[in-house]
């Protein structure tokens, strides 16, 4: 071999040598592991540096602090913090949840020292995914999605992706709620979250404790559980919890918590103590429903949230013909027990029935059921049911009211666009109050078919008639501050929600987007998507608060996310035209539809 020939080959071997020495130094600069990845974020960060620079800094500063040796102790360690963010990598799914539940219980406390406008609350999104790790620095789609999850998180909380779930639901003391599947940005495949059910901090429930204790009785009815073997008999146990539900809450001497809040403990093992603090209740009724043919047992205990125990239980073997006078005689057994005053108006109200019908009520509760899946499909089936209650019994009031609910909320989703529903519905409203009985229920359709119709003092007035008959349940709170919204009064809704939620503390996804809304008029955008992503949360295909959002973002100028939410409209097939809904959304200064439209508009919408 010639020397040019040797020098060549040695020059090629040099370079393959020097090339695999650098591969090795990269792949030991590079490599993967499967890791959980907390990210959290402050809600609200640009306000609070908008109203005090100084404090904010500060309050982030030793928050930060406490959320780092909080990670160590659990044995992560903090990747990065930049800004208001924060990003951890734990070894272990179970010391990252573990470690983001106590991480929002010592900032909870802290907050207890703060003014209103000065706590600083945290969201935090958690996901366990296959990371690239370089140096000190980790990358990859497992820390996008993390930091999708903490922005779908409600400040305070803690929400989690299914492969975390999957790892940790047997292995820790936390209940969890599901909040469905979320398409989230730059990621292919939907994101199942969850969310830990949190326990408020030590301040904090002192704090409740002591308001159960000073306040009017409390009480929370939680879902009856079906003991038929058939999950076909679920529609009756969930019927008769609301109808108890309904009955307690026409007392203006109890303060009940409403059925979205209760309804979230459906099918879990429960702690009572732990309820009544989380709830901010006193009492918690508990009880099972089997069915069987024209035969019914009904068990039911009264809980003292306080010490757990029983402080009364019965149990009720009935024909079906009796199942109104086995109502009312558990609704007079907490009323006695509790020694709640009842006045001579109330008597009447809580104790007169609809309807006496067994087969009517029947229908009633199985259009119920259908209800309040809220979807076009549920909606048409619901009626169907109503209409056969009606046909049964012309003077059932609730289901008149019901009935009409279903032509409303088909015009006011756009599942419809025959105007005549309209009227149909606020017909209906006053065949049910024509009955004598004062369904809340049936005013607020009244009301709200009036506010679709554009007129608006008549809208206003009803509710204005309905507060005075101190009708205080949380669905008429926040239906009320929706007309409120409308009307230009977005300050009132604000407060009326704030009473709806004391009543619903689980934010159902109606005083989410009311809230939302309310905070976008008032220009208070921040605290607007977070409301509005709460909504969401609860119900992902809720066009109405992506159509918030996709505003909110525009008058952020956050075009990109505008843009993004705008598509997500597209995409889960909301319809209707911005044209029709220049048209048809009911509010009382113009250009306040014309601004909201025109940022529709920029995000591309049409």
């Amino acid at each position: 071999m010639c020397s040019q020939s040797r020098k060549t080959n040695h020059g090629r071997f040099g370079r393959f040598c020097t090339a695999t020495r650098y591969w090795k130094i990269a792949m030991e600069r590079t490599r993967r592991r499967l890791s959980a990845i907390l990210s959290a974020d402050v809600a609200g960060y640009s306000r609070l540096m908008a109203g005090d620079e100084i404090a904010t800094v500060g309050t982030l500063t030793r928050y930060r602090d406490i959320m780092s040796d909080n990670i160590q102790k659990f044995h992560g360690r903090v990747v990065d913090s930049p800004g208001d963010n924060l990003l951890a990598e734990f070894v272990s799914a179970v010391d990252a949840v573990e470690c983001a539940v106590n991480m929002q219980t010592l900032l909870m406390e802290e907050n207890a020292a703060l003014t209103e406008n000065r706590k600083m609350h945290f969201r935090v999104g958690i996901n366990l995914g296959d990371v690239i790790i370089e140096e000190d620095r980790i990358y990859g789609d497992g820390i996008n999605i993390a930091a999708r999850i903490e922005g779908l998180c409600k400040p305070g909380g803690v929400s989690i992706a299914r492969s975390v779930y999957d790892q940790v639901r047997n292995k820790l003391d936390i209940q969890f709620d599901y909040a469905g599947e979320h398409t989230v940005k730059n990621i292919a495949e939907p994101v199942r979250i969850y969310n830990v059910i949190m326990v408020a901090g030590k301040e904090e429930l002192s704090a409740r404790v002591e308001e159960v204790v000073s306040e009017n009785p409390s009480i929370i009815v939680l879902p009856f559980i079906n003991m038929s073997g058939d999950v076909d008999q679920e529609y009756f146990s969930d019927g008769l919890t609301e109808d108890l539900i309904t009955d307690l809450s026409k007392i203006s001497n109890l303060f009940v918590i409403a059925r979205n809040s209760a309804f979230t403990y459906k099918g879990k093992a429960v702690n009572v103590q732990e309820i009544g603090r989380d709830m901010g209740v006193r009492y918690a009724l508990e009880g099972s429903v089997r069915k069987a043919g024209q035969r019914v047992r009904i068990t039911a205990q009264l809980i003292d949230t306080t010490s757990g125990g029983h402080i009364w239980a019965d149990r009720y073997d009935r024909n079906m013909d009796d199942i109104f006078a086995l109502q009312d005689d558990v609704t007079q057994k907490i009323v006695s027990v509790l020694a709640v005053k009842v006045g001579e108006g109330e008597k009447q109200r809580i104790y007169d029935r609809d309807t006496d019908n067994v087969a009517a009520y029947d229908y009633f509760l199985r259009g119920l059921e259908y209800s309040n899946r809220f979807t076009p499909e549920g909606n048409i089936k619901a009626r169907e049911l109503f209409e056969k209650a009606i046909d049964l019994d012309t003077g059932y009031t609730m289901a008149y009211a019901k009935y009409g609910w279903t032509y409303l909320t088909e015009w006011m989703m756009g599942w419809s666009e025959d105007e005549r529903n309209l009227e149909r519905a606020r017909e209906l409203a006053i065949k049910a109050i024509s009955t004598g009985d004062t369904v809340g229920s049936a005013y607020c359709l009244l009301g709200h078919s009036y506010l679709w119709k554009k007129q608006h003092d008549k809208a206003i007035a009803i509710y204005e008639e309905l507060e005075s008959m101190n009708y205080g349940m949380a669905e008429a709170l926040s239906d009320y501050a929706s007309v409120l919204n409308f009307c230009g009064r977005p300050e009132e809704a604000i407060q009326l929600l704030q009473k709806a939620i004391r009543l619903d503390p689980l934010f159902p996804v109606f005083n989410s987007f009311n809230l939302g809304h309310a905070y976008y008029l008032v220009g208070q955008y921040p605290e607007a998507i977070t409301h509005l992503r709460e909504a969401l949360v609860h119900n992902a295909e809720f066009f109405p608060a992506r159509l918030f959002l996709v505003a909110t973002y525009v008058a952020l100028d956050r075009f990109e996310e505008a843009r993004e939410e705008a598509a997500e409209v597209h995409h889960r097939g909301a319809e209707t035209s911005l044209d029709t809904w220049s048209q048809r959304l009911p509010y009382k200064n113009p250009d306040t539809l014309a601004n909201i439209v025109d940022a529709l508009r920029q995000a591309g919408l049409d």
